[in-house]
């Protein structure tokens, strides 16, 4: 999804800002398909999103009326399509800086984070062509940028809590469900998680798989959610009369340990189900 470089650059700007590096990698990934440039007049330039309404509300009622008449401008969101090539949209957005350039540069979204021209004055820039040059001043520009719309907007919190809900309605707006952001965003979370803990040992995991033995369900106790620990859990909730999905939740927990010794600690369920999820798609090796 990201090269070597680019990760690393993500991971390191995390930490420095206090986030969980693979949930950070995760609100990239989904909101960037994992691209961060396009080649546009022979240049690398961050992705860009032309948004007709945000145009039309800062344009005075003469120019207004002309950008209306020209297609570029229109009071209906999406009213006016962006183009499916970087390249044309550049060219939309160039057409539009020809009425005005700093309402062009606020209507547009820039780079990883798809971040609003529009938000330069909340995020302490001094004028919408500092946050643009930040935007086109490489990767780690734009890893600053989105980083800095988390912190003002006070996201980073509910991002390290993993509550995808409630940080995908607060960054894309009441319409998350109808495009699953949600679960794009902790589906990416645990494959980010699983990549930077390969072939670690997992307490938790290795919890799991002592009690399913002492159930009498075979699984080595490595500490690595394998084929086999997958397995041994899903014969185990059958024959509990449990969902068989092969995530050890709250109620497998509970049936484990009514005859099982368990640790005096609540295990943590919810990274088990994501081994499970590194597990079912490859991404651990057993």
């Amino acid at each position: 999804m990201f090269t070597a470089d680019i990760t690393e650059e993500i991971t390191q700007a995390a930490c420095a800002a206090k986030i969980n590096p693979a949930a950070l990698l995760a609100v990239v990934e989904v909101e960037s398909a994992g691209k961060f440039f396009a080649r546009v007049n022979g240049r690398d330039e961050p992705l860009i999103r032309f948004e007709c309404h945000y145009f039309d509300r800062r344009l005075s009622d003469d120019q207004r009326g002309i950008a209306r008449e020209a297609g570029i401008s229109s009071p209906i969101a999406g009213k006016v399509p962006n183009p499916r090539g970087q390249e044309e949209r550049w060219n939309l957005l160039d057409r539009a800086a020809a009425f005005s350039r700093p309402a062009a540069l606020e209507s547009v979204s820039w780079g990883i984070g798809q971040i609003m021209g529009a938000h330069w004055k909340a995020l302490g820039f001094a004028s919408v062509e500092e946050m643009t040059e930040l935007a086109r001043s490489g990767a780690a520009g734009q890893i600053r940028l989105l980083i800095l719309f988390l912190e003002k907007n006070g996201l980073i919190p509910l991002l390290n809590a993993r509550d995808w809900a409630a940080f995908a309605r607060r960054y894309n707006g009441p319409g998350y469900r109808r495009f699953a952001y949600d679960s794009k965003l902790a589906i990416a979370y645990a494959r980010h998680m699983a990549a930077s803990n390969s072939g670690s040992v997992d307490d938790t995991v290795k919890a799991l798989q002592n009690a399913l033995s002492a159930k009498g369900f075979q699984a080595a106790p490595t500490g690595i959610f394998d084929a086999a620990t997958r397995a041994a859990l899903i014969a185990f909730q059958k024959s509990a009369g449990l969902a068989a999905d092969g995530i050890a939740g709250p109620k497998t927990w509970a049936a484990l340990r009514k005859s099982a010794e368990m640790p005096s600690a609540e295990p943590n369920w919810l990274l088990a189900f994501f081994h499970f999820i590194a597990g079912l798609f490859g991404w651990r090796k057993s």
